[in-house]
């Protein structure tokens, strides 16, 4: 094991970027440290998760946030004295700690073989094994995978964050989910080392936080419920881990502290238990050999002494060789904390990566409520970088009370000009399955999503400003006087389409009504009328606060229903200079862009938006990214749900699979190419085209 650095630190080199640089940052600023931030070509002010650059007192750039010996390189040309390597990126590399005590640089975190005994789950597996702690059944990646029993779980060795996991559920799965396995796990840790465990349909992802020194204190710091998840990859984070039995609880920070001691662990590390629902055992999952995602809810509700801690002070503590300065006696839990992980991707999309400029950006504020992010107005998100924009944390003196004071902390964010998941947050806090209690990992991905929040309230306060703004005067009780709001100068009406063109029709100073078609069939299909009235009662700093009243008359809907809603909206300049504006609305974070697109143009998704017009073969890009692969070529017959190639960005594959059987006409992308969302890639004319009229979809004259 490395030996611990006995000098003070004075110099900080942070090598990680976006919201975990600044909270390292601003925790070394409190304590008089010099900070020092990395960049990688290309990267400056603007990208997303780059306001470490200015945040820090020096600056280095370096080819890679990957590349170990350029990051010791630059920490031994600024003078550092330690490196904190955040989360992800190096920060369970022992050949960086390594390298860093060849240098005679710090490193802010357990020794190097520390990192090579638990940073990797199968070696990690053994010595929890070996120190008591109840593991899964498993085997070897190269078994008969027809002696499995099924279901499985197939995960990297290395690296976390949900990488390089599938579970599979039959020996014919095995082979593709194994290769596709190894693929995104050498892409994302540079490792395809695999593990098969046994997979628990309902298992509770329970952790806890650990941290030691180099004098022989190991404590806990409480425990965390991380189940809800999608695709193995955490939403909502929770502290401490509700419904759990005391003797149960007991038994896993015990068995916790247990195995850190026998490995001599120093700093912040977290052992992730899965309890199974049914039985209420618990087994050993990994242990994260570095700072979690979701500490800020152990910080919110475990004090010492009375103090809430500060994770990252206690790191750099022990990094210089203090001791904690406390022991397990010492440390409380008290309140409920929930965490909620906002992501550049489309929840009601197949949760893919999205990428865009971020044209305005909101986060809350309020009691309880804490956030730690690297984004702002005008930031632009690209593929590049894992997609997490933020962490929204909300703490209350009991769970009722956090959870409530996050889904008004969500209703209170909005990032407009790209698609987040913030609606989707939202929507599962504020759910019934949620408020119940904890979920199990799989429930996610088992049950049906939350429902989307109705964009129709959104759309109609987004239309009626877009529409009248222009004509506003700054009269004594305006609502738009006395902010950014207000386009300069007079211009004609904005343009504005919702499904079809809608009507505006101006019955106040602050009262319209709007009509259009609201096409919530398919294509061709005509849409229902609506009406709602709208009545502002504030708009300032691109928030507007109007009771929306439905007066269509449908029979679908509750005709004179008033509800009152916040919604962001921000309009900005028509695509040509001149031109009208264009309106985006963010309603409990759904991003609504009203452009000038016929309806008729626009067609049906297909499965995880991947098809354009509902039946007609075309295959297009679901999200901006890489081409991996391309396994077809023009002229070749396919089967239905045939993979034609691979899209891979932020470290994500995702295979897009034929819609029909037929033979391939087009592949317009190559191995290689970065494709936007809504690239046309590929074209699959169906086996039976020639028989099937266009205009009905009919064969023989009998619908398909």
């Amino acid at each position: 094991m490395a030996s611990p650095v006995t000098r003070p630190i004075r110099t900080l080199l942070v090598a990680n970027r976006g919201e975990i640089a600044l909270r390292v940052l601003r925790t070394a600023r409190g304590l008089g440290l010099r900070t020092v931030a990395l960049r990688v070509p290309g990267e400056t002010a603007g990208i997303a998760g780059a306001h470490h650059l200015a945040a820090a007192d020096a600056c280095v750039e370096v080819a890679s946030y990957l590349d170990v010996d350029a990051v010791v390189a630059a920490a031994v040309a600024c003078g550092a004295d330690a490196v904190h390597p955040g989360y992800g990126f190096l920060s369970e590399r022992a050949d960086l700690a390594r390298a860093l005590e060849r240098a005679g640089v710090g490193f802010v975190g357990p020794g190097a073989d520390v990192l090579d005994a638990m940073g990797r789950k199968d070696r990690a597996r053994e010595l929890a094994a070996e120190a008591g702690v109840p593991v899964l059944p498993a085997w070897s990646p190269g078994d008969d995978p027809a002696g499995f029993t099924y279901p499985v779980l197939v995960k990297a060795a290395a690296g976390g964050g949900g990488k390089g996991m599938r579970v599979v559920r039959s020996a014919e799965a095995y082979p593709d989910a194994l290769a596709a396995a190894r693929r995104e796990a050498a892409g994302a840790f540079g490792d395809d080392t695999m593990l098969v465990e046994r997979f628990v349909e309902r298992g509770r992802h329970v952790e806890v936080q650990v941290m030691g020194d180099a004098h022989g204190t190991v404590v806990t710091l409480g425990d965390r419920d991380c189940s809800a998840q999608r695709r193995h990859q955490k939403v909502l984070e929770e502290a401490p881990a509700p419904d759990l039995p005391d003797a149960t609880r007991t038994r896993l920070l015990d068995a916790s502290r247990s195995l850190a001691s026998r490995v001599g662990y120093t700093g912040a590390g977290t052992v992730e238990l899965l309890v199974d629902v049914a039985s209420g055992e618990f087994f050993f999952l990994e242990m994260n050999t570095r700072l979690q995602v979701e500490h800020p809810v152990t910080e919110q509700t475990t004090t010492v002494r009375g103090e809430h801690p500060d994770l990252v002070a206690l790191q750099l503590r022990v990094a210089a060789g203090e001791p904690l300065g406390f022991t397990q006696a010492d440390v409380a839990v008290t309140g409920h904390a929930i965490e909620a992980r906002v992501y550049a991707e489309d929840a009601y999309g197949g949760f893919l990566p999205q990428a865009g400029a971020a044209t305005l950006v909101r986060w809350p504020a309020g009691p309880g409520v804490r956030v730690d992010h690297a984004l702002a107005s005008g930031d632009v998100v690209t593929t590049g970088f894992d997609p997490m924009l933020g962490k929204v944390v909300a703490a209350g003196a009991d769970r009722d009370e956090a959870r409530a004071r996050l889904v008004g902390a969500l209703d209170a964010t909005a990032v407009l000009g790209m698609t987040t998941n913030v609606g989707f947050l939202r929507a599962l806090a504020a759910s019934e399955a949620f408020a119940a209690g904890p979920l199990d990992t799989a429930w996610l991905d088992r049950e049906p999503l939350p429902p989307a929040p109705d964009p129709a309230v959104a759309r109609a306060v987004t239309a009626w400003c877009a529409a009248w703004l222009p004509t506003l005067t700054a009269t004594p009780g305006d609502p738009w006087a006395a902010d950014g709001f207000r386009s300069s100068g007079p211009a004609a009406p904005a343009r504005v389409r919702l499904d079809v063109p809608v009507a505006v029709e101006r019955l106040g100073p602050e009262h319209g009504r709007l009509t259009w078609e609201d096409a919530e069939q398919d294509p061709g299909v005509r849409g229902t009328t609506r009406v709602l009235e709208v009545r502002v009662h504030s708009a300032a700093d691109h928030t507007v606060v109007a009771d929306v009243t439905d007066v269509s008359g449908a029979v679908e809907r509750a005709a004179g229903a008033t509800t009152r809603e916040t919604v962001v909206v921000d309009v900005q300049p028509g695509p040509q200079r001149g031109g009208p504006p264009r309106a985006q609305a963010c309603h409990r974070g759904q991003r609504l862009v009203l452009e000038a697109t016929p309806r008729a143009a626009g067609g049906a998704g297909g499965a995880g938006g991947t098809r354009g017009a509902a039946g007609d073969g075309l295959v297009v890009a679901p999200m901006p990214g890489a081409v991996t692969q391309v396994r077809v070529s023009e002229g070749q017959e396919v089967a239905q749900g045939e993979v034609l190639g691979v899209l891979e960005a932020m470290k994500m594959e995702l295979a897009l699979a034929a819609p029909h059987a037929g033979t391939v006409t087009r592949v317009d992308v190559e191995v290689g190419e970065q494709v936007s969302r809504g690239r046309e890639m590929f074209h699959v004319e169906h086996a039976f085209s020639q028989f099937v009229e266009p205009a009905t979809g009919e064969i023989g004259g009998q619908a398909q």
